[in-house]
C-alpha cells in the first residue's frame, strides 16, 4: 500500500521531513487507519536533546509533515477522488503548535496518529499525538493551507 507521500509529485517530493526525494531527510510514510492517519519513524542517536531523549524539534518536524500528508489524504477523501488524480492536492504548513506532554525517550520508534478536525475550503486542520511505547508524549495541531498548482514551479 502507497503511503500519502508516495504520491506527491516530483516537484514537491524534496521536503526534509516527507519528500521521498530528499536522501537526507525524514522519508517519513502515512497511511490511513480507519478515520486516523499513522506514521511510525525510528529517531537515530543523533536525534538527542540530552542523552536518551529526542530533539523536540524532531517532534515538531513529525508532527508537521503527518499534518500536510493528512491534510493532502484527507482533501483527496472528502473530494470523492484516488490520491493520483489530477489536479494534486498538496498542502503547506500555515501554522504549527507543538505541545510536549513528557520527554519523548530515544528507544524505539515513534508512533504518530493524526485526525482531521475541520476541513474548510483551502483549509484543513489536522490534530496529531506522537507516542512513545505507547505513552503519549506530544500534541500538535498543524493547520494546512492548500497549495497553488504553480508553487512548485521553478521561480522565475
Amino acid at each position: 500500500m502507497k503511503a500519502f507521500q508516495d504520491y506527491y509529485p516530483e516537484n514537491v517530493a524534496h521536503c526534509y521531513g516527507c519528500g521521498s526525494l530528499n536522501p537526507h531527510g525524514h522519508q517519513i510514510k502515512t497511511h490511513w487507519d480507519g478515520d486516523e492517519t499513522v506514521t511510525f519513524y525510528t529517531p537515530e542517536p543523533y536525534h538527542t536533546a540530552i542523552p536518551g531523549y529526542v530533539y523536540g524539534g524532531l517532534i515538531a518536524s513529525l508532527i508537521d509533515c503527518h499534518g500536510t500528508g493528512t491534510a493532502a489524504a484527507a482533501a483527496y477523501r472528502a473530494a470523492g477522488r484516488e490520491m493520483d488524480s489530477l489536479p494534486p492536492f498538496r498542502f503547506v504548513t500555515g501554522s504549527l503548535h507543538v505541545d510536549y506532554l513528557k520527554p519523548t525517550p530515544l528507544n524505539g520508534a515513534l508512533e504518530i496518529r493524526g485526525r482531521v478536525k475541520e476541513i474548510k475550503g483551502r483549509k484543513v486542520v489536522v490534530e496529531s499525538t506522537v507516542y512513545a511505547g505507547g505513552v503519549a508524549t506530544a500534541r500538535g495541531e498543524v493547520v494546512a493551507v492548500q497549495m497553488p498548482e504553480n508553487f512548485g514551479a521553478a521561480p522565475a
